[in-house]
């Protein structure tokens, strides 16, 4: 669904390079990885600007794009150009590391250059294309990295870790991912039928979407403490507010964060002295905006007592 609506909205590069950031964002909501749409805007308005609208036909050119690396121009190239440039991802690494017993890290400089040898070793330079569809379709439908189907696998006789009785323990990383935890609590803030959000920046997650006023904290806190604290940050007026509900707690689990807070929502009688990144919209407006995955769980919660 996402595909296809992104492709309807822009199909061609000149569509995509021309249109707004907030467009593109609000297209892209719910797919997480906000860096690779920034990329892509970025990108398509390079290739508009400095290539005339023409996409690059070589390996090299191609991995020159922002956003693009190793992978992805193995892919564009062999899929777009049948160039005899090897597809290395996570389900290509677990094929070759079961199959030949290879125990190098494939998060290491070392094993990520040893696989990817490897690959292109064995790569079929005539079908480049057809090859590395396959080795990655393998990899997800038969070598999957849990329950794989080693009994009726084709390779089973000359894979080395289902003979060694290794299968899940190939293949190896070296490091391990620490999860960051954070607790945001947003304040959904009111004021003569208009709502105050703000658009995320710097080098955070969810740079560029847009959010309610948050205040972020080591722990889970007692929604007075949050309150006390907004008071402290002249968010809030004593006095000139009334506290109207308070959400359920959400968490989002992303790639290396584990994000989780709740919702509180005021009513002001005073609008807040705010710095000039907050913009106040009307709730209809709202769904012009794209905002991240966890707080659209919120609006579109049931236990919303009052709809956004």
């Amino acid at each position: 669904a996402y595909y296809h609506r992104f492709i309807d909205r822009f199909p061609l590069i000149s569509d995509l390079a021309a249109a707004p950031d907030t467009t593109v964002f609000k297209l892209w909501e719910g797919l997480g990885y906000y860096s690779r749409c920034r990329n892509l805007l970025a990108t398509a308005r390079f290739i508009a600007t400095e290539r005339k609208g023409v996409f690059p036909d070589t390996y090299e050119d191609i991995k020159s794009l922002k956003g693009i690396g190793p992978y992805t121009a193995s892919a564009i190239s062999s899929f777009a150009y049948n160039l005899p440039h090897a597809v290395v991802d996570g389900n290509v690494f677990r094929v070759l590391s079961r199959i030949f017993g290879i125990s190098k890290p494939i998060d290491s400089t070392e094993g990520k250059k040893y696989f990817t040898q490897l690959a292109d070793e064995l790569l079929d330079k005539k079908q480049p294309a057809l090859y590395n569809q396959a080795i990655m379709d393998f990899g997800a439908i038969i070598c999957k990295p849990a329950l794989p189907l080693c009994h009726t696998c084709v390779f089973n006789s000359q894979c080395e870790a289902f003979r060694l009785d290794k299968v899940n323990e190939l293949p190896v990383k070296e490091k391990k991912i620490l999860i960051r935890k954070r607790w945001f609590y947003y304040l959904v803030l009111e004021h003569k039928g208009s709502i105050a959000i703000r658009q995320r920046t710097g080098k955070d997650i969810w740079n560029q979407l847009y959010e309610f006023p948050v205040l972020e904290f080591p722990g889970e806190q007692e929604i007075s403490n949050v309150i006390e604290e907004a008071e402290k940050q002249k968010w809030l007026a004593p006095d000139k507010y009334t506290q109207t509900s308070v959400s359920p707690l959400f968490k989002q689990q992303l790639s290396h964060q584990l994000i989780a807070g709740q919702f509180i929502r005021l009513h002001l009688d005073k609008k807040p002295s705010f710095n000039a990144d907050i913009i106040w919209v009307n709730p209809e407006e709202i769904i012009e905006y794209p905002f991240p995955k966890f707080i659209n769980a919120f609006m579109a919660s049931p236990d919303t007592s009052e709809k956004i």
